[in-house]
């Protein structure tokens, strides 16, 4: 880390004529009165994670701001002049309801023009998936949104697309973060803009976007006969009120409530004490209104609408929170069953899901046939293999354990507005025979076995935080543990140099994936435990996952138990508690 000395000494070019006012009275009140903050603020360059670039709002080479936005862009742009020529190229540009996000995406399209480029820029917020599936509708060459997705209230971010409607992946991550590094000074940025090139872009784009959205609805007739399914659904202040509902009337529903004090997009998210649809007060007052109105279904959005949580009535009629691995369970369950039962299966079908995400996913996929694919945490690895396979085999779905899922290939990244089309028409599909969403689940489960997984995320902030999580994962390395929870551990996985070993035999085979910070322990009892940095938040993962029979339908709550005891003492093995 640098030393306080070098740390005052960068901090002090952010008080020249280059910065605004704002900046300049900022930095003046760290550098005079909070030295914590000032290390914290400069400590670093904000770099591209598996999301790109995000960060605590304010000034700083560590914080999301115009200048770190805009070295940011004018690297992006300079990479894209190298990589396609500086005639012609298009880029399209989208942003949520966070603070500063209109101003950043504006500020954005003013550099992409002065580079001479031109932009297609939403006229207002709009969820992520849109964004992706512009970038390839209006054939650009790269695209950026602006979201922090499901983070608190003080961050905001930066998604770097390629021209497949993908979050930037190896090489071009680290080229262009190599060119942004080349920018020595703010100077150096293009930010008076030409207006000129600047297209706004709306309904149009919509109405393209929900016509793909539709085409992911498989029984439609059943849709007919249930369109009086009661779905209450919540944007938590964000972009998903602009699209979910469209898509959700377009497959053909029609008891849709919203929450009106969420309805409003609200970068302060007022009602909420995290704007993430994995947390059970974020969906409070959608059950709430559910529970008055006597709905079936409640779903959720996070800010930018890549994500989504619901909600679902148990045997007792009382609403319980699906997490993601469940609602990615009853997603790729339905579209594998009814592509069999519809004859739809051309023998290249496949799925994909991340390493951490539950094992259940690839038993289905087995029973029906369908090849399957494990990548790294982050959709963008989802848009690398589509983009790969294109014209060879046909991605039907696929989703992660961090409630983002995508069904077929418009997009390139998680899309919860088809998503929740999708999820309210197996809801009705689940109706005709008699079920609901609860019970379709364990059937599942009776069917393949249960799973129970968890994460848990250790917080370490700022600059010692992130010695810290370094600290950690070395260790794990160096001492790998040799028994958990009275288990044996007969396998580590280690991403970072791409070498599984057997534990028991000591024989090692390589990993066929891109090096990456995980690390995973599967021990004798079929439990499985990975360990993860995040890549775009200041925190530790821990991803646990169990696994046992479920013998009857009576049982399941009883199992359930069991499973989450075997975690805790895992957890309390561990020494994370």
């Amino acid at each position: 880390m640098l030393s306080i000395d070098k740390i005052r000494k960068k901090a002090r070019i952010w008080l020249g004529d280059d910065f605004n006012e704002e900046t300049r009275r900022e930095v003046t009140e760290m550098l005079e009165k909070d030295e914590k903050r000032l290390i914290d603020s400069f400590y670093r360059d904000l770099e591209f994670g598996t999301g790109g670039l995000r960060g605590i709002m304010g000034a700083g080479t560590n914080r999301m701001n115009i200048y770190t936005l805009g070295m940011a862009t004018q690297g992006l742009s300079n990479y894209i002049i190298k990589q396609f020529g500086n005639k012609g190229i298009r880029v399209a540009i989208a942003y949520d309801c966070r603070n500063n996000s209109s101003y950043f995406a504006e500020t954005a399209a003013d550099i992409f023009s002065a580079n001479g480029f031109e932009v297609f820029l939403f006229e207002s917020l709009r969820p992520t998936p849109e964004l992706s599936f512009a970038i390839r509708y209006y054939k650009c060459n790269s695209g950026v949104v602006i979201t922090a997705s499901h983070n608190p209230s003080q961050y905001n971010g930066y998604k770097a697309y390629w021209n497949d409607g993908g979050q930037v992946v190896p090489p071009h991550d680290e080229a262009i973060i190599e060119e942004v590094r080349k920018i020595q000074s703010v100077k150096e940025i293009k930010f008076n803009g030409k207006r000129e090139k600047i297209r706004i872009i709306g309904k149009e784009t919509d109405d393209a976007f929900l016509q793909e959205v539709i085409k992911m609805s498989i029984n439609p007739d059943i849709i007919k006969r249930y369109s009086d399914l009661g779905i209450v659904f919540t944007p938590i202040h964000g972009t998903g009120i602009k699209l979910v509902p469209p898509a959700l009337r377009l497959f053909g529903f029609r008891n849709i409530l919203n929450v009106p004090e969420q309805e409003v997009p609200d970068g302060n998210f007022p009602t909420v004490k995290s704007p993430n649809p994995e947390e059970q007060g974020a969906l409070q007052l959608a059950i709430e209104k559910a529970v008055e109105n006597g709905s079936d279904l409640v779903m959720a959005t996070d800010p930018d609408a890549d994500r989504l949580g619901i909600a679902v009535r148990n045997k007792e009629g009382k609403f319980v929170l699906l997490n993601g691995n469940q609602t990615c369970a009853l997603l790729i369950y339905y579209i594998l069953s009814q592509f069999k039962e519809k004859n739809k299966y051309e023998g290249n079908e496949y799925i994909i899901k991340t390493i951490v995400t539950t094992d259940l996913l690839e038993d289905i996929a087995d029973k029906y046939n369908v090849e399957y694919f494990n990548v790294l945490t982050g959709f963008k690895f989802f848009a690398e293999i589509i983009r790969k396979l294109e014209g060879k085999k046909k991605f039907i779905g696929g989703g992660e354990e961090s409630y983002g899922f995508l069904p077929g290939d418009y997009v390139r990244d998680k899309d919860a507005v088809a998503s929740c089309a999708l999820i309210a028409e197996i809801a009705a599909w689940a109706r005709s025979k008699g079920k609901t969403l609860y019970t379709l689940l364990i059937d599942i489960y009776l069917e393949f076995g249960l799973y129970k997984e968890r994460l848990i995320n250790i917080v370490k902030e700022g600059a010692e935080g992130a010695k810290e999580i370094k600290d950690m994962m070395k260790q794990y390395r160096k001492s790998p543990p040799k028994i958990i929870n009275k288990s044996r551990v007969v396998r580590i996985d280690d991403y970072n140099n791409l070498t599984s070993t057997n534990c028991l035999t000591g024989e090692k085979s390589s990993i066929d994936l891109i090096r990456s910070d995980v690390l995973q322990f599967f021990l004798e009892d079929g439990s499985k435990i990975s360990v993860r940095p995040s890549g775009t938040e200041p925190k530790i993962k821990f991803y646990f996952s169990v696994k046992s029979d479920l013998e009857s339908a009576d049982k399941y709550e009883e199992s359930m138990a069991y499973l989450d005891t075997r975690i805790e003492d895992i957890i309390k093995d561990m020494k994370l508690t």
